[in-house]
């Protein structure tokens, strides 16, 4: 199996990558990626463009991330293999795409009587005109007019100061329509939550708990951002509660360092048992030597 390369999270310029769908494929098959899904963030357009070409190398799976929270914090959760022409997913993405726009309009007004910070109205309509811009699309703007250096000033410096308090759905929804369009829902980055926020122990353990019950099916344990530890724990937690595994590298073009096919996979020698029941039961692929 070492030799079949699985990348199940990236994002396109739908949501906040600097590729295009139909790019971004071309540049998975160039990096030998064998199965990869397209998973931007509260969109699901783009992956069920790729999903209609009639080109099947590499093989691709739908996807999508969701954002959420509660009372306990904030979540991403990955949907994999969902009919992206049914109802409650359709919905989900159009109600996720009201929510960022919202929260785009409050924070360029923010920009603007905190900072001065103002942009010309071509540059603003253009904005609006995104699929689901967010921070990162807002923070190269600023770099673009001289209000900051670097787009990660922009937004640590400036655009996180404000806590948007806009709509969302909790992750026992986002969950339930998932499960609802045939599809398999996976908590994206286990051991991070909000910003820097790291979970761990018992606090992890609990959240995974309670995701579980909610009816999720999976922990993306193989991330660009794990070490070894956090790999480990997730992987445990994965085992203890039944749980698929999945590999990703949160790939976005230009826009972060990440490449794709960082998923840490190429450091274990044998994969887990989650991996290959995810293979084999959501993606349809037998088992490989």
């Amino acid at each position: 199996m070492k030799r079949f390369s699985i990348d199940l999270h990236m994002h396109s310029t739908v949501s906040d990558g600097t590729d295009t769908p139909e790019a971004l494929r071309d540049l998975v098959k160039a990096a030998g990626i064998s199965l990869f899904s397209l998973t931007d963030h509260d969109a699901i357009h783009g992956s069920a463009l790729l999903g209609q070409l009639p080109e099947k190398t590499p093989a691709f799976l739908t996807g999508a991330e969701f954002s959420c929270r509660d009372e306990e914090g904030k979540y991403h959760i990955l949907a994999y293999g969902y009919d992206p022409t049914a109802a409650d997913i359709r919905a989900l993405a159009e109600k996720s795409h009201a929510f960022r726009m919202e929260k785009l309009r409050t924070r360029l007004d923010f920009l603007e009587s905190e900072f001065g910070f103002t942009f010309p109205e071509e540059e603003r309509a253009a904005l609006y005109a995104m699929s689901n811009p967010g921070k990162p699309h807002i923070g190269n703007l600023m770099v673009k007019y001289g209000y900051t250096p670097t787009k990660e000033e922009a937004i640590v410096r400036y655009i996180d100061l404000l806590h948007v308090k806009s709509g969302y759905f909790r992750p026992e929804e986002v969950i339930a329509e998932i499960l609802s369009s045939g599809g398999t829902p996976v908590l994206a980055h286990p051991s991070f939550g909000s910003g820097n926020q790291l979970i761990t122990g018992e606090a992890m353990e609990r959240r995974v708990r309670r995701l579980t019950e909610y009816g999720l099916r999976g922990l993306e344990a193989f991330y660009s951002g794990f070490g070894d530890v956090l790999r480990r724990e997730n992987l445990t937690l994965a085992e203890r509660y039944g749980l698929y595994v999945t590999a990703g590298s949160d790939y976005h073009g230009t826009n972060k360092t990440v490449q794709l096919g960082d998923t840490g996979l190429t450091d274990v020698t044998e994969w887990p048992d989650g991996l290959r029941r995810f293979l084999r039961e959501v993606c349809g692929i037998p088992e490989r030597s």
